[in-house]
């Protein structure tokens, strides 16, 4: 049986990538810090033999027992809201956790895949965005302690490729969405259908002529599990090409939950980028894959997630967890 570890494997996509593992027969490690993940998320795989749980932060040294096939590192804050609150973390887990996945690999002989994201082309000027296009990143940003970190953790992967011939793969995720998405933490979906079941009118930050596209979380999954087993060593996008503007799914939002709210404009966040488009045609060249979910099915999913949500779920602040910075 194959061992897989996943940092961040109680968070929403790393808890998704344990489902597909153990479906696939693997022996799955997960590890979190449950600082942005949920302990919930993952508790269903708690009974099986080939499943285990480590309360591990890995920005400190990782230890795993026995032999170690693949390493997944997918933990990191992914929302605005988390890592503009904890900026330090945020650049720890990036640097020093990475550091820590790729030196147990070197010692256990795994192959590395390291959860990149768009964010590493800043606010786009080529588009759609290609893996050659290098960014438009504002280092000192307040969006910067995401967006380097990213960075730095693929040269950190590509330097342990190249240097010690290690077995790496980065996928660069676009916007995703599906069940376990926590639904205050602030993007732009949870927000909408959190803000559509509470009856409160949709906040639109700009005018709402800014782009997103949005993948189903199952499409994902498949495409990390294809770049995986696949012997390309250099980023690609994994993401759906469908784009639509923020004012435009707000609507979309309103016509799936049947509400009667209005929207309400705020000023655009520092940063925040005017267009995000995945160019996937690496994806579909080397790993065979393109999205198979419509927005329309994969949004009746989700909202159905949402809306048999406990509803102190619902009332929850935005933000309410209490952290301890270091």
């Amino acid at each position: 049986m194959k061992r897989i570890l996943i940092t961040g494997g109680a968070g929403f996509l790393g808890s998704h990538l344990c489902d597909r593992f153990i479906r696939e027969g693997y022996h799955v490690i997960a590890m979190d810090n449950l600082i942005t993940g949920d302990i919930r998320n993952i508790e269903h795989l708690f009974p099986l033999s080939n499943f285990e749980f480590h309360h591990h932060d890995v920005s400190q040294f990782i230890h795993v027992a026995g032999e170690l096939d693949y390493i997944l590192h997918f933990a990191s804050p992914a929302s605005p809201i988390d890592y503009l609150k904890i900026p330090i973390q945020t650049l720890k887990v990036g640097s020093l956790g990475i550091h820590n996945c790729l030196g147990l690999a070197r010692v256990k002989n795994a192959r590395v895949l390291i959860a990149s994201t768009s964010e590493v082309y800043g606010d786009p000027t080529v588009h759609p965005q290609p893996e050659e296009y290098w960014g438009n990143v504002n280092p000192v940003g307040p969006r910067g302690v995401y967006d380097e970190a990213k960075r730095f953790q693929e040269a950190m992967t590509m330097a342990y490729h190249t240097y010690h011939g290690l077995e790496t793969r980065i996928v660069r995720i676009f916007n995703t969405y599906g069940p376990r998405m926590r639904l205050n933490d602030g993007r732009v979906l949870p927000a909408f259908i959190g803000q559509a079941l509470r009856g409160e009118d949709l906040t639109i930050f700009g005018d709402g002529s800014q782009t997103r596209s949005f993948c189903y979380v199952d499409d994902l999954v498949e495409g990390i599990y294809r770049l995986l087993l696949s012997d390309y060593p250099s980023p690609v996008n994994i993401g759906n090409p469908v784009e639509i503007t923020i004012k435009e799914f707000a609507e979309e939002i309103i016509k799936l939950t049947g509400t009667s709210q209005q929207v309400v404009y705020k000023p655009l966040p520092t940063d925040d980028p005017k267009q995000r488009q995945p160019n996937i045609s690496k994806a579909k060249a080397i790993l065979d894959w393109e999205p198979k979910v419509s927005r329309a099915e994969g949004l009746r999913i989700t909202y159905e997630y949402f809306k048999n949500l406990p509803e102190e779920e619902l009332y929850k602040a935005a933000y309410h967890r209490e952290f301890s910075v270091r």
